[in-house]
Formats: C-alpha cells, sequence, structure tokens
C-alpha cells in the first residue's frame, strides 16, 4: 500500500516511488509511467484480483529492459514483466515495476525454415510468427484461444498450451534456449546442458557458475521425489518445472525455467522449435448423449492421432443460445448434449478425410456409437472452431445467471480418466451449488470452466475457498494438475503442498532463491503465494461509486459500474486483424487505448483510490480521447463492452458546465451543417476550399491543418 511517497508492502518496502521514477528516467530510453491513469490500467487482468503497480516502463529496446532491472535492484524494487495482460490466475498483476514488452519488443528476429527454429521477442504476438512461418508450412505449435494478441513472453510465463498441443505439446516443449536477466544483472543463455557444458560453466566461476552448480545440487537433492510426485500427463502446468533438470531430460536450464510466471528471471528474447503444419485439415464432431460419455471416448479418438482435440457441454451451448451468440450456427452441431471436435491434418485433403472417416468407421462399430458429422466446407469449419473459442467470453455474462468468474478454470487429468473425472467433478458443483460449463481440450485431459461464484460477501468468499480446497483434492486424487494451461499465479499457488507436497515446494522455493535471493521477481506467486481469496478485485470492502447517469444500461442492472464490470480481460479488442476493435490500439498498441484498457480504467475511477475526480478525471479523458465510438466493441467484444455509450457518458459529464473542445461542437453540429451545405453547395464549397478560409474553418472548428475538407 502506498504512505505518503513510500511504498511499504512485503518485498516493496521501502520503496521511494519518487526517486525511483526519477532514477527510471535518467536510465531509460523507453517511457516511464507512474501516473495514476496508468498504474490503474495495469492493476487489473483478466484475473479476480487487483494489485497496484508501483510505475510501468515500457523499454524500446532489450537495453531498456536490461537498464530497467539495473534501476529497480538499485532502488530494492520489485519487477513484473508482462506481455499480452491475458493471464487468469492473478500472476501478472503485482506491486512491483511492470515492464510491457508488447508495444516495441514485438519482433522476429530470426526465422529458420530449414532448422525449423525462429526467435523471437517476448512483446511478439503469436499470430504474427505463425503468418510468417505458414509459408514455409511450419508453425509453432501451441495455439490457445487468445493467439491472436497473446505475447511470447506471456506464453513461456504460463507455459501456454491450446488446441494443437496434443499434435506439439506445450510452450515448454517448444523452446530451444532463452536469452535472460537476473534481477542482480547477469544475462546469460540458457538451454539443454551436457556434462560437459555443465563443467565448463561451473569451472568458469562467477554468478552463472553458481546458478548452475546451486541447480545440479537441487537437482540430485530432490530427484527422486520429483520423479514420485510429478504427474506424468500432457498438461502438468502447475509448479515449476524442476522436472526439466533430470538428467533424462538433459538438464534443460531453459525449459525449467519455462512457466515460471516471471517469478525467477526477465526473459530478454527465446530461440522457439517449429513444426510441420499440415496443409489440409478435416473436421469431424462427435455428438454424444452428455459430456461425461463423450470424455469417455477420448482415448478410443486419440488412438487415431488427430491433430486437435476438443469437447464442449450442453450447457455452453445453452449459453450460446440465452446470449444470442453463434445461434444460427448451432444447427451445425449433430444431435447430442456433449461433443467431441477432431481435426485431422495430412498433405492432401484426400489424405486427411480419409483419416476421419477412418474414426469413424471405427466408432461406428460400438454399441453406443455417437452421431458424427464431417465437414467438407471451410467456412463452417472456422464456424465450429470459433463456437468452441468463444468458450470463455459465452459463459461469462448470461442474461439470467449469475456472473460467472475464473478462479477454477484451467486443471488437467490423465485423459484416460477423463469422463470419470468430470462425473465427479459435476457432482462437486452441485454439492456446492455453483453451475459451470464445461468445455476444454479434451485431448490432453484439460478442462475449462467459468463458475458463479460469490465473491462479494464473506460467506460467498468462504464457500468459495472451501470449494477450490475440495476441487484440488479431486484432481490430485485423479493424479491431475491443480493448472493445466493457466499457471498458478494467486489463484492455486497457496494449494500446490496438495499436489507436490511439502518437501517439493520447499524444492520451488529453493529454485527462485537460486535465481531470485531478494524476492524480488513478481514476489508471493508461486512461491510464498498471497491465499486464493487476497486481493480480491471484488470483495467485501468493495464499495465502489455509484453515479447516476444519463443512459440506463438495462443490459446491467441499470448500473453504469456494472457495466464498467462487464470486460473480463479476453483482450480481443488488442487482435490487429479479423475485426472491427480495437482501431486506436491497432495504431498506438497502447493498452489504454484498447477497449478493455479503457473499461479498466473507467472502473477504477469509480473504484476511487487512485483516481479521485470522478467525472472530472484527466487520466480517463485521455485514455478516451482516441476512441472513434465506432461500436465496433459492442458486437465485435465477446461480452459485449459498448464503448461508445461510455464514453459519451463520461464526456456528458466530463463537461457539464463547461465549454467542450471546439472539434466537439463541430462534429456535433456535422448534420446540420450538411444540410445547410446541401442548400448552398456553390458557398459551401467556396468556403471550404478557398486557402485562407480554408485555414480559418479548420482552426475555428478545431480540426487537425492536415485533414482535407469535403
Amino acid at each position: 500500500m502506498l504512505q505518503g511517497d513510500v511504498l511499504t508492502s512485503d518485498a516493496s518496502e521501502g520503496v521511494d516511488r519518487d526517486a525511483l521514477q526519477a532514477a527510471l528516467e535518467a536510465a531509460v530510453g523507453g517511457e516511464v509511467r507512474f501516473d495514476a491513469g496508468s498504474r490503474a490500467v495495469y492493476a487489473v487482468a483478466g484475473s479476480n484480483y487487483r494489485q497496484v503497480p508501483i510505475g510501468l516502463v515500457v523499454p524500446r529496446s532489450i537495453d531498456d529492459v536490461i537498464a530497467t532491472v539495473a534501476v529497480c535492484a538499485e532502488q530494492g524494487a520489485p519487477v513484473l514483466p508482462v506481455g499480452g495482460m491475458t493471464s487468469l490466475a492473478g500472476q501478472n498483476v503485482n506491486v512491483a515495476v511492470t515492464v510491457d514488452f508488447s508495444k516495441y519488443l514485438r519482433s522476429v528476429d530470426e526465422l529458420d525454415p530449414e532448422g525449423r527454429t525462429a526467435r523471437v521477442q517476448p512483446g511478439l504476438v503469436l499470430d504474427v510468427l505463425r503468418d510468417r512461418a505458414e509459408q514455409h508450412h511450419l508453425t509453432f505449435g501451441p495455439d490457445p484461444s487468445t493467439h491472436t494478441h497473446c505475447t511470447f513472453g506471456g506464453m513461456l510465463g504460463n507455459n501456454a498450451c491450446g488446441v494443437h498441443s496434443v499434435m506439439a505439446g506445450r510452450t515448454s516443449d517448444n523452446v530451444v534456449d532463452l536469452d535472460i536477466l537476473t534481477y542482480d544483472g547477469v544475462r546469460m543463455t540458457v538451454g539443454e546442458t551436457s556434462d560437459e557444458e555443465y563443467a565448463r560453466i561451473v569451472a568458469t566461476g562467477g554468478r552463472r557458475g553458481e546458478i548452475y552448480a546451486a541447480l545440479r545440487d537441487l537437482r540430485d537433492r530432490y530427484a527422486e521425489l520429483i520423479r514420485a510426485r510429478f504427474p506424468d500427463i500432457p498438461r502438468r502446468v502447475s509448479g515449476y518445472p524442476l522436472d526439466e533438470l533430470l538428467p533424462e531430460k538433459g538438464f534443460n536450464v531453459a525449459r525449467a525455467l519455462v512457466g515460471t510466471e516471471g517469478t525467477c528471471v526477465t526473459v530478454l528474447g527465446a530461440t522457439v522449435r517449429l513444426v510441420h503444419s499440415p496443409p489440409q485439415r478435416t473436421l469431424v464432431v462427435l455428438g454424444f448423449p452428455d459430456v461425461y460419455r463423450a470424455a469417455d471416448h477420448v482415448m478410443d479418438v486419440m488412438a487415431h492421432d488427430p491433430i486437435g482435440l476438443e469437447g464442449m457441454d450442453e450447457v455452453l451451448v445453452e449459453d450460446m443460445k440465452i446470449k444470442g451468440v453463434h445461434t444460427g450456427d448451432l444447427g451445425l452441431l449433430p444431435e447430442g448434449a456433449g461433443w467431441l471436435l477432431v481435426e485431422f491434418g495430412a498433405e492432401t485433403k484426400a489424405e486427411a478425410d480419409a483419416q476421419a472417416r477412418e474414426m469413424m468407421a471405427a466408432l461406428g462399430k460400438s454399441d453406443d456409437a455417437p452421431q458424427m458429422k464431417l465437414y467438407d466446407d471451410q467456412d463452417q469449419e472456422d464456424t465450429v472452431w470459433k463456437m468452441r473459442e468463444a468458450g470463455l467470453g459465452a459463459t461469462a455474462l448470461v442474461p439470467t445467471k449469475p456472473r460467472s468468474w475464473e478462479g477454477w478454470e484451467d486443471a488437467a487429468v490423465p485423459p484416460s480418466r477423463l469422463g470419470d473425472y468430470l462425473r465427479d467433478f459435476r457432482k462437486l458443483l452441485d454439492d456446492h451449488h455453483y453451475e459451470g460449463a464445461l468445455y476444454g481440450h479434451f485431448g490432453d485431459g484439460c478442462i475449462h470452466t467459468r463458475i458463479d461464484f460469490d465473491l462479494r460477501t464473506a460467506d460467498g468468499i468462504r464457500r468459495y475457498r472451501s470449494f477450490v480446497e475440495e476441487a484440488a483434492d479431486l484432481v490430485v486424487s485423479y493424479g491431475g494438475s491443480l493448472s493445466g494451461e493457466h499457471g498458478d499465479g494467486q489463484s492455486r499457488a497457496e494449494l500446490l503442498p496438495k499436489m507436490f507436497g511439502d518437501d517439493l515446494v520447499r524444492a520451488f522455493g529453493e529454485f527462485k532463491a537460486i535465481w531470485d535471493p531478494g524476492n524480488k521477481m513478481n514476489p508471493h506467486k508461486v512461491v510464498e503465494p498471497y491465499r486464493v481469496d487476497e486481493n480480491l478485485r471484488i470483495g467485501t470492502d468493495y464499495r465502489p461509486w455509484q453515479p447516476v447517469t444519463f443512459f440506463q444500461y438495462p443490459d446491467d442492472e441499470h448500473s453504469f459500474q456494472r457495466a464498467t464490470l462487464r470486460c473480463v480481460g479476453i483482450g480481443n479488442c488488442r487482435r490487429e486483424g479479423g475485426g472491427t476493435m480495437c482501431p486506436s490500439y491497432m495504431v498506438t498498441h497502447e493498452e489504454e487505448h484498447s477497449t478493455r484498457g479503457r473499461a479498466r480504467i473507467l472502473h477504477d475511477m469509480l473504484v476511487g483510490d487512485l483516481i479521485t475526480d470522478g467525472w472530472r478525471s484527466k487520466e480517463v479523458l485521455g485514455a478516451l480521447d482516441l476512441c472513434l465510438a465506432c461500436k465496433g466493441c459492442k458486437n465485435d467484444c465477446p461480452v459485449n463492452v459498448d464503448m461508445a455509450t461510455y464514453k459519451a457518458e463520461f464526456l456528458a459529464h466530463h463537461y457539464a458546465g463547461r465549454v467542450r473542445p471546439a472539434a466537439h461542437y463541430t462534429m456535433g453540429w456535422l448534420p446540420v451543417a450538411a444540410l445547410a451545405a446541401a442548400k448552398a453547395p456553390r458557398a459551401a464549397n467556396a468556403v471550404l476550399h478557398t486557402p485562407g478560409l480554408q485555414s480559418a474553418v479548420k482552426a475555428l472548428g478545431g480540426l487537425d491543418r492536415h485533414r482535407s475538407l469535403p
């Protein structure tokens, strides 16, 4: 928390914000922002948690990153590197200096088609690499649903997966080496380490030698326990990947750091593996009486080597119907109440179709054969995949239902036991009187859901805590992982002893201390974690301002506060293609100019602890200034955030009783002016196109002098 100009909270205790800001501004060529607006935008991501950063650095170069960490080390300030800010477990918010790589450090430094590798910067958007790699029939295998806007830094931090991880594995399985920086300023390249290379590194001495020697010692002391307690499943994402240090894994230091959520080092770059991308795809959807029987058949389907295997239940489809999402497309699904989406890939369409038909023939011989549909229309295939990708947005805000939240949304179990696990998990939901759709990466045994937790009242939070503890016990009883994709962060880190035991959790602490002995890298996430019910964005002390408004907000309980809370952080507004939103972000690459960033700062205005001047806020005005009010987000956003209306609401109050900028009057009266010009076109053209008069019109109208007039 803030006390005057000094931060006093755990790892940030005693940090002088003013001195830190001045030192960063002197050392960094990029952007240094300690204003309330920037801090508000980065205080929340896609999780249930809110922690206000000390400040924000947007580096223009790797040298800027190195300088930032050096200054923070001198000042004792914690550091949190971030990318696309889509994480759902709370790992990308903290009381730290947030370093956002996504604006400038977003390049493919090298692509080697013959070696099937690429060198990427942390802020690179996944689809940028995939589009370039596809020119050589290659791809980066892991592809989470946020592939249009997630960054490699975040994927490396969370060990991201996605639909095609059944083909290519997790992000860690596709990392060759990492360029990393420790908090105390040591830069090194890490990867698989032979015994000979290890001996050379240790013999050379220095901080790097100390780190490698300590890692080997840690590995040797805990090796048998790691082998015994780490689940051997496709989606073990929880905990630190200490298994990558085992001899049979090649003492791979790079892969041991993937999934550590920014708690150990700062990643400056990565060499990643590319895999063959089958040019032709075929989709088959299997319909079952329920999602449990669909899950029972996962191994039967996997025997035919699909490149993707997803599942979803009837609750997700019903939520789509209620929200009016893909309602015209639901007829594309075969009859059923639980579905498996199976994708095959090959060099030719005929080969892909043959693989699909072979699977269909085999499944058709069973007594409980599913309904089956093979798609031969690419548009239909794309539509069905979009239905699956819509899971989070389709289930977040459903009319007539309580709001759902993350908090237990990506557990993973052995795929062979998925059906029984889902039956037990549904019973657990019923016992706690919760609801949630079930969907996800069934081929890897990873299940997504959003649950209607009550995170506002003390009793609701107690129920939430009781549920996640029992849910963790259930997953562990199946030999699973608390997280199968989104990481531990704050949502699950407190529960890690249930999965790994106290000894291995202690080993995680030792691993972090080797890299970050002062606990300054994203502190209290994964190791010595905050409780799952701390730092809640919506908690018992949540009492936002409820202003009187001009608009009614009927879809948000007639509450502007509810409307600003509508955003769930998916981040589709950060896409740069394939939709209409958000045009201002496409130009600036600024989080505050995305629909998501604007929703956050508006909501923070109502919370009132950072932005304290309400409707008069210059920070909110600045964030909204470049919004075109195009209404693109109203339809393009998965939860229908209507920023044009929110902007109109804010501006009406902001300028109440005050003169507006000239451009507002020019645009506001434009329809009337157009009618007048239509009645006297010659006179209008003379005014608008005579050089001296044209300049005067632009100046009086608040228009840029470079803008052409009609």
